[in-house]
This record gives structure tokens, sequence and C-alpha cells, in this order.
């Protein structure tokens, strides 16, 4: 080792070269693990079991707050595994409350059109009696005033001296 000092030299850094970045994905794609694709849209008149089905079938299940596989099950764990467990109770609930209020109004809808077809075929059976009663009686009249026309007429043709009436011309 020598006790003379060592001079430093100034010496410029090679260019660092700007590392081309990662391919960005489309600015319409999502950093999801699972890509949801929507169902195709059918008839109404499709039964709500099939339509659950298939929604339970195609959205993707994203469950949160997962242990890792080499970490243990700690304190918090089953304060999790509790919540989960709840939020999943609730929202099967809420689809057995959505699918009996669509069941029973649909029952609903199928009574009440039975119900309406029913009073709908008295009215018309009603009214066909009407119109029925209204043509007899109108009928009548007529009869009635013809009777009575023709008295009438015999009673002006037996006055009148001279054979002539005014009530012949119509």
């Amino acid at each position: 080792m020598s006790s003379k000092p060592m001079e430093m030299q100034l010496v410029p850094a090679p260019e660092k070269r700007v590392a081309a970045l990662p391919p960005r994905p489309p600015a319409n794609s999502s950093s999801a693990l699972v890509e949801y694709t929507p169902p195709a849209p059918k008839p109404e008149e499709e039964d709500i079991e099939i339509k659950l089905r298939r929604i339970l079938e195609c959205v993707p299940v994203r469950v949160s707050n997962t242990s890792g596989s080499s970490a243990g099950s700690g304190s918090g764990d089953f304060h999790q595994y509790r919540q989960m467990r709840r939020k999943e109770q609730d929202r099967l609930a809420r689809m057995d409350v959505d699918y009996q209020k669509k069941k029973e109004e649909a029952e609903f809808m199928l009574r009440r059109e039975e119900r309406l077809k029913a009073a709908e075929e008295r009215t018309a059976k009603k009214r066909l009696k009407r119109q029925k009663k209204k043509q007899k009686k109108q009928e009548n009249k007529k009869i009635k005033l013809d009777n009575n026309g023709e008295q009438q007429q015999q009673k002006q043709e037996n006055s009148d001296v001279d054979g002539s009436s005014e009530n012949e011309a119509v």
C-alpha cells in the first residue's frame, strides 16, 4: 500500500438505453382474471329457473381476502369467512325473494286475465240479451203503430165521403 493519494478521474457514464415498455392491453380490456361476457338475450317467456341457472353458470365468482398457500389461519380469518358467508346468504335470500315475487306476479296476471275474459263474456251475453229485448220492444211498438194506423185509416175512409185521405200518401 502506498502512501500516495489516488487521483480520481471523472469518466462519463455510458448512456442508458430506455428499455422498451411491455405492450399495453387495449383500452377496452380490463385487468380481471376472468373476462365477463354477457349472456345472449333471449325471449322473456323463458322460465325464471333457467335464467337463474344460466346467470349462475356465466357470472364469474370472485373471492376476495383469500389467504396465501403458506399462510396459516390467523385470528382474523374466521371473521372474514363469516362476513363472506353472510354476504352470500344475503345474496341467495334476495334471489329467492325476487323469484317468489316474479312467480306471484305471473300467477296474479294469469288469474287477472282469466277474470277479465270471464267478465267480458258475461258482459257480451247481457249486451246481446238487452239488444234482443230492445229490438223486440221496437217491433212490438211498430206493430201497434201499424195496427193503430190501419184503424185510423179505416175510420178516416169511413168518415170521408169523397174517398181521399191525407194519411194514404204516407
